[in-house]
């Protein structure tokens, strides 16, 4: 697992598109945090970066598909599965190696945005007047939709040796399962608190629970369980593929 995950970030780092992804998603988030109206900081008027975790995820349910679209098509595409197959690793090595490469991957585009902590301080009226726990909470969530947005971008990779279709796909998948079931849960015939409960079926919904600084452990075991189920129906299209 190791030996892949290495070997996935050195691609990503050895070539102008990593750089690329990463100075996108620096450029995207400080025009939305900084210039854009309705989202920057200055129209906005408190210390506070609310308006950064709404907006954040958005670019995430792209940035992350570009990042995942290749890991295995690109390894169907070249013929390489065969060979990583034959090697002393096992289906479940190369998706976590692969997994938990594309994680670190966004983690390092996400790293800049700790600035904006530091630049909120300065801009404050009030010293020390930040909400530093409700701003661990929203990075906690994000670390835990940014694991799940991952295990959906790895799956769709696992489905197509076409690129540009395993980012299309996930996507969509990412989209649904974020907005989806949270504009379902507003439809008319889901009141009398059933909207509650299909809400509770999105990651909004968790993402949103644990923005607000506390831990709940549904919301815990509810991103993990959304990621493994991903990552075993990644392994599941693997060994399909291998076996066809």
């Amino acid at each position: 697992m190791k030996s892949i995950l290495l070997k996935e970030i050195r691609s990503f780092f050895s070539s102008l598109v990593g750089y690329i992804v990463i100075i996108l998603f620096i450029l995207i988030s400080g025009l939305f945090m900084w210039i854009l109206p309705d989202t920057n900081m200055f129209d906005y008027g408190y210390a506070s970066l609310e308006k950064f975790f709404s907006f954040v995820p958005w670019i995430l349910i792209f940035l992350i598909p570009a990042i995942t679209m290749r890991m295995l098509a690109d390894e169907y595409k070249s013929g390489t599965i065969e060979m990583l197959s034959t090697k002393p690793l096992t289906e479940t090595s190369i998706i976590l190696g692969k997994f938990w490469a594309s994680f670190f991957l966004v983690c390092i585009c996400l790293l800049p945005t700790l600035l904006y902590i530091l630049t909120l301080e300065s801009l404050a009226v009030t010293a020390n007047n930040l909400d530093t726990g409700g701003i661990l909470g929203s990075y906690i969530g994000l670390l835990f939709l940014i694991s799940a947005f991952t295990a959906i971008g790895l799956f769709c990779s696992s489905l197509t040796d076409n690129q540009i279709i395993a980012f299309l796909i996930a996507v969509f998948l990412n989209f649904i399962l974020f907005q989806g079931f949270e504009s379902l849960s507003a439809l008319p015939s889901f009141s009398g608190g059933l909207d509650y409960l299909v809400s509770q079926l999105g990651l909004t919904f968790h993402y949103e629970s644990i923005s607000r600084g506390v831990l709940d452990t549904r919301d815990l075991l509810y991103f993990a369980s959304v990621s493994l189920l991903f990552i075993f129906a990644t392994r599941l299209s693997l060994q399909k593929r291998k076996w066809s």
